[in-house]
């Protein structure tokens, strides 16, 4: 696990990217202008649990629905906090447009984050030899910054791990992925591939059983839940792998029943189910409200859920 005695000034390298990372989340006022107040509030929250690191504008903080002023706005808050706490963290310069993405990395270097986390293309699906223009475009930008590529499950090409290799061959400041995960036969194949080269992060949810694999840590949805879950969660894993194991039957059993049906029957949002998980856990500033268009689960369907990862999740935090 990255600690706070990891710089937050130096780049960071694949072996330094460990643990349980949480997000900033979006909040946002009803007339759908961002609260920054409460943006501070939920990040100096979130730093008291110490976290493995913090990054922001991934799909929990919807990157892709903020103007380039309140991008800025948001990092420089973020900068600052982590810095002042000595805690490492990564600004999220993703965008659909690679243009509006070189663009947001230009400033974020400034900042000084450990590294910068991209998503490929997203309006035509890339070719291998297009995302390697792309990856070695903003690795000429970055300089010393390094860049862990998002790679979400909608993403419009699913990159397997024999090209995840392809891309640190050609890109090798690229040190780190954030990926949906897999089989057994997946991660054998990122072993492979992958070696100690790569830092592997994976669904919060399912981490017990990408840690046996070989993963690495989760930017965590699980932290959205609760952050001293997480953590406790993690620090398990290398305690005692079977009872970790047995924690993520208890939390797949509650993300089954109480999370999953809003994304597979209601069609909400991913983001809009992390922001939920939030304030099921209680810990945040933050409430369910998403950002237009996008619709957001209603703040009276918590109390159900809440009552339902109390019961069965034995360990979630109940302060």
């Amino acid at each position: 696990m990255v600690t706070k005695t990891a710089s937050a000034h130096r780049p960071l390298e694949s072996a330094d990217i460990r643990g349980i990372w949480g997000t900033l989340m979006l909040p946002v006022h009803e007339d759908e202008a961002i609260d920054l107040g409460r943006l501070e509030q939920g990040l100096e929250r979130i730093l008291e649990f110490g976290i493995s690191g913090l990054y922001s504008n991934g799909t929990a903080g919807e990157f892709y629905n903020q103007s380039e002023s309140e991008f800025r706005r948001i990092n420089r808050i973020l900068a600052r906090r982590c810095r002042a706490a000595g805690i490492p963290f990564q600004i999220g310069v993703s965008h659909m447009s690679p243009w509006i993405s070189l663009s947001r990395l230009k400033w974020a270097v400034r900042q000084e984050p450990g590294a910068v986390q991209v998503i490929l293309p997203d309006w035509f699906p890339p070719t291998e030899a297009e995302m390697i223009s792309f990856l070695k475009k903003m690795a000429a930008v970055s300089a010393e910054v390094r860049l862990v590529l998002y790679h979400p499950g909608h993403a419009k090409v699913r990159l397997t791990p024999e090209q995840f290799g392809r891309l640190k061959d050609a890109v090798p400041q690229l040190v780190g992925v954030k990926v949906g995960g897999g089989d057994a036969v997946w991660y054998q194949q990122m072993r492979e591939h992958m070696a100690d080269r790569l830092a592997v992060f994976v669904p919060g949810h399912r981490l017990a059983t990408g840690f046996r694999e070989g993963a690495h840590g989760s930017y965590s949805n699980i932290a959205c839940l609760h952050p001293q879950l997480a953590l406790d969660w993690y620090r398990l894993m290398q305690t005692d792998l079977d009872e970790a194991l047995r924690w993520e039957s208890d939390i797949q059993q509650f993300m089954h029943g109480y999370i999953l049906p809003y994304i597979l029957e209601q069609n909400y949002s991913d983001p809009a189910c992390d922001k939920f998980l939030a304030a099921v856990g209680g810990w945040s500033a933050g409430d369910t409200r998403m950002r237009w268009p996008y619709r957001s689960i209603p703040m009276s369907e918590v109390a159900v859920a809440r009552a339902a990862a109390r019961q069965l999740i034995p360990h979630f935090p109940t302060d």
